[in-house]
């Protein structure tokens, strides 16, 4: 059980309030991580799961047992609300002609096609339904259904439910914007 789990565990006890300091330590590399799983921007991450963080120091009803859930719920939803923040940039850059990150050289088919298909996953992700996207993007993270169920605040029994229907949910407007699979 790592750190974060037990000084959790302890406030269900009742202990008052486990600081921020004990649950930064235990849980922000992993908060970085996911966040970065989504970003792909590992700095910009590392910003974002400072936020994280102290949003869970001013909202005193996300301690207790299920601290450890909120966090990951809440840094998958900053996660999605940058992309979506950086997608509303990028098309306000296009439409007023400016290049936003600076000029780059060509790049070889390969590369360019695969950063299309990270642009396209991510454009699909941010239209999908909130929960679908967090469940796809925890999964993506490699949790388990258990941390799943508890990150997200549902019965673990559904988590395969849900999951299969984020997955259609996802292949459904994908292949809405783009037209295959």
């Amino acid at each position: 059980m790592d750190a974060v789990n037990e000084s959790v565990a302890g406030m269900s006890l009742g202990e008052e309030r486990v600081d921020l300091e004990t649950v930064f330590r235990a849980q922000y590399e992993r908060i970085a991580r996911v966040i970065a799983g989504v970003t792909r921007n590992p700095a910009r991450a590392e910003e974002l799961a400072v936020d994280v963080f102290l949003k869970w120091e001013r909202t005193p009803q996300a301690h207790g047992e299920n601290a450890e859930g909120w966090l990951y719920r809440t840094a998958v939803r900053v996660a999605l609300n940058e992309l979506r923040r950086r997608s509303l940039r990028s098309r306000y850059a296009r439409v007023l002609g400016f290049l936003m990150y600076g000029k780059r050289g060509p790049a070889p088919d390969e590369i360019y096609s695969a950063r299309q298909d990270v642009d396209r996953v991510r454009r699909v992700l941010s239209a999908l339904e909130p929960r679908e996207a967090e469940l796809l993007l925890l999964r993506g993270n490699d949790f388990s259904y258990q941390e799943m169920a508890a990150a997200l605040n549902l019965n673990p029994a559904s988590v395969g439910t849900l999951l299969s229907r984020a997955l259609q949910a996802f292949r459904k407007e994908f292949i809405r914007r783009y037209g295959h699979e």
